[in-house]
């Protein structure tokens, strides 16, 4: 049962990811002043009609990466209304790669959110672990500089079943949730820059 607020619109609905959904799927029965949740809640909305989302995905494990696009841009169209107009692919080597590419879209101030995408599993030697965490790091360390949303769809998986689940099969997709946490971050962002 979906349960939401009619003055604030929170999600309050025990449903993992729920509070995504909620607020495009079901009205808003209650008050939540009236019932116990008096504070102030600032959470976003998937639509962004006027959204300007670049997605940087690596060539390497294209495989898995193709798949991971495909969810992202059905959930930034589908989802969020974007306007194909509004939408950038940027292919990048690899992994290592992502964090620049990220840095030059954020540093030129034509986008909303960025989405990054891309497969690193583990093998027999110490380079998953360096290019994971070089990964995520320069992605976070662009979200801080430059105040925009970089969803993290980068998969770090032990094996390539792992992957190919998360691409679309039993795990769900996690370039289409990244994609949905990019729009709400989006609209988080505008209600906190009051």
């Amino acid at each position: 049962m979906h349960s939401r607020c009619q003055k604030c619109d929170a999600c309050f609905c025990p449903i993992p990811l729920c509070a995504r959904m909620c607020a495009l799927l079901t009205p808003a029965p209650f008050d939540c002043t009236e019932t116990g949740f008096p504070m102030k809640v600032i959470e976003g909305n998937i639509a962004a009609p006027e959204a300007r989302v670049a997605i940087v995905v690596a060539r390497f494990n294209s495989f898995i990466n193709e798949s991971l696009v495909d969810g992202a841009v059905d959930v930034l169209k589908r989802q969020g209304q974007v306007q194909d107009s509004n939408l950038t692919l940027v292919r990048v080597p690899g992994a290592v790669e992502i964090p620049l590419a990220i840095k030059k879209l954020a540093k030129s101030g034509q986008y909303d959110a960025i989405v990054a995408l891309g497969t690193v599993i583990r093998g027999g030697t110490y380079h998953f672990d360096l290019v994971a965490n070089e990964n995520s790091k320069g992605m976070a360390q662009v979200m801080m500089e430059y105040e925009i949303p970089v969803a993290f769809g980068v998969l770090t998986t032990e094996n390539i079943e792992q992957a190919i689940e998360r691409a679309g099969t039993k795990a769900g997709n996690k370039g289409a949730e990244a994609a949905l946490s990019a729009l709400e971050m989006i609209n988080v962002l505008k209600q906190l820059d009051v």
